[in-house]
């Protein structure tokens, strides 16, 4: 991935965790320390991911994925948005569900080699719905983690945090899912805009898009 390529959005994202982190060391507080170099390494995964695997990614959704967790674990955690405000955790296991949803959808149509007609569309989006609400289960495990080793409070009331965050993922992975759903019906419903960017931007991916819609032909 080429600098170009990488969105202000991460690069402030970047300058901030750098910034808390010196600030950190310096007063002596390694839990933030520990959560900042994490922000830091989750945001450039998808830069690293993008040249292992020579993927290209829209800028808007790279962009989210920095912002989120930038939310998620400095916001959240160093600054306590998550007891501050009572909604935090919740819109933000929304919006991740929604981005898996998304990122479920693309992965199964991947292993199709992009072809629209190799399983029913509401199967394929069954799979997204099923892999998106699999992450946000995950992370319910990684929040218990970071309780149990490190003392945070990420789960905040036990049980009924956990139920909620699941009921959130749930609803966002619906969300995800669906709109990959109806860009296979040939609607843009939701985020089905996304989608299509992406399989734009991979278009030797999809090889089987390609060969149907002419994507990617030489004039």
């Amino acid at each position: 991935m080429r600098r170009s390529d990488i969105p202000h959005a991460t690069r402030v994202v970047w300058f901030v965790l750098a910034g808390a982190s010196v600030f950190a060391v310096l007063s002596g507080h390694w839990s933030n320390v520990f959560v900042i170099v994490t922000a830091f390494f989750l945001t450039l995964l998808p830069t690293v991911f993008s040249d292992r695997f020579q993927i290209q990614f829209p800028m808007a959704f790279l962009a989210a994925i920095s912002l989120f967790v930038f939310a998620t674990l400095f916001l959240g955690e160093v600054f306590d948005f998550y007891n501050r405000f009572w909604w935090w955790d919740i819109l933000l296991h929304g919006i991740s569900a929604i981005g898996f949803g998304i990122i479920g959808f693309l992965f199964i149509f991947f292993l199709f080699e992009g072809d629209r007609y190799a399983a029913p569309p509401w199967a394929l989006a069954l799979i997204a719905f099923v892999f998106a609400l699999s992450i946000g289960t995950l992370w319910e495990i990684f929040e218990f983690g970071m309780d149990q080793i490190f003392g945070l409070n990420m789960q905040k009331s036990g049980l009924s945090d956990t139920m909620t965050d699941l009921m959130v993922d749930g609803l966002g992975a619906f969300t995800g899912a669906i709109s990959g759903f109806f860009w296979l019906k040939g609607r843009q419903v939701g985020f089905s805009g996304m989608i299509d960017e992406f399989i734009t931007l991979n278009r030797d991916m999809f090889s089987k898009v390609r060969e149907r819609t002419g994507m990617g032909r030489k004039e």
